[in-house]
């Protein structure tokens, strides 16, 4: 007896967004990628074109973060003070497909560093890769409302990712990206009805929202990651369903949840049952991003390195069409 496939008919698809430029549209990177365009629920291709596979970035601070891990040392240890080396290196060794700059420098409570230090950190890293690149500023309001505009136009013709912008303050990072042709992450916390308001607002302000790409705040592995599973997860239901206010490809910071957890972070000496922490901290990270992967993040901001390697695989695996 043959086996049918009741296959779901879907009203809409989400937005297609491609980042980063090339010479011959103006920038000076050597790749792109291209988010977005699926047509069905992840990986089920049999029912719809899962048009680009998700893509996997590493995070590059504009300081050295004091609360990493010292697991991370032998892989960034040497490059910490060199934000531009440091985003080589994620590249040329380790494979990440984009840059997520983090200008945690420029928070008062840290470096407070200006907004021409930030544009150096941002030109140092465009100068070191040739991957797309997203920036996210310190997450303090008034400080990155001062450094959006020159991030922006530091990378004029780059079509960088840039973040975030929130209900509370969107308009300036909205305003620069437009003027300089950028894309832009809007960030909602873990509400479905906040991220579709948001989405409406910034294109209020003539902003195309096709170039929105979602963030609807995640959570680890065992930090609340089922809720933030099931909002993307109704995201994508809704989009597919025919809102396109939400037919937006999504974002997720998995590495920065992930080994905030206190199983990734903890000291082996603090836990010797839980065993090694690198290979705990990983696992935890890996977790995560496959999880959140399979309910529909088109891009996974990781940390570290093997835990960005086990993962592209796993989204090698996933992007073969099952024979049936």
């Amino acid at each position: 007896m043959a086996f049918n496939i009741v296959k779901e008919k879907y009203r809409n698809k989400i937005a297609q967004v491609t980042l980063g430029a090339t010479k011959d549209n103006g920038g000076t990177r050597t790749s792109t990628v291209t988010i977005g365009g699926e047509e069905a629920l992840p990986f089920l291709h049999f029912e719809g074109s899962i048009a680009n596979r998700p893509v996997v970035a590493l995070e590059v601070w504009d300081i050295a973060p004091p609360e990493w891990s010292d697991c991370f040392n032998p892989y960034f240890g040497d490059v910490y003070n060199d934000v531009g080396a440091w985003a080589k290196k994620c590249v040329e060794e380790y494979g990440a497909e984009m840059i997520c700059l983090r200008l945690k420098g420029a928070d008062p409570e840290e470096d407070n560093k200006s907004a021409e230090d930030c544009e150096a950190a941002l030109k140092s890293v465009l100068e070191s890769v040739g991957v797309p690149v997203i920036v996210l500023g310190c997450g303090k309001f008034e400080k990155d409302n001062e450094i959006f505009m020159k991030l922006a136009e530091a990378g004029s013709g780059e079509n960088l990712l840039m973040g975030v912008a929130e209900q509370e303050n969107y308009k300036t990072l909205t305003a620069a990206a437009t003027g300089s042709g950028h894309a832009i992450i809007a960030q909602s916390p873990i509400d479905i009805n906040i991220a579709k308001q948001l989405n409406i607002l910034i294109g209020e302000m003539n902003f195309d929202t096709d170039r929105i790409v979602m963030d609807p705040t995640i959570a680890a592995l065992g930090y609340g990651i089922e809720y933030g599973y099931s909002i993307m997860q109704r995201a994508r239901f809704g989009a597919l369903g025919g809102d396109k206010a939400m037919a937006k490809p999504m974002i997720g910071n998995v590495g920065f949840e992930a080994w905030r957890a206190k199983e990734a972070n903890a000291a082996q000496d603090e836990f010797p049952a839980w065993g090694e922490q690198e290979k705990r901290g990983i696992m935890w990270e890996v977790t995560t991003a496959t999880s959140l992967i399979s309910a529909g993040l088109d891009i996974a901001v990781m940390r570290h390195p093997k835990a960005l390697a086990v993962v592209k695989k796993t989204i090698d695996e996933l992007m073969v069409p099952s024979s049936y």
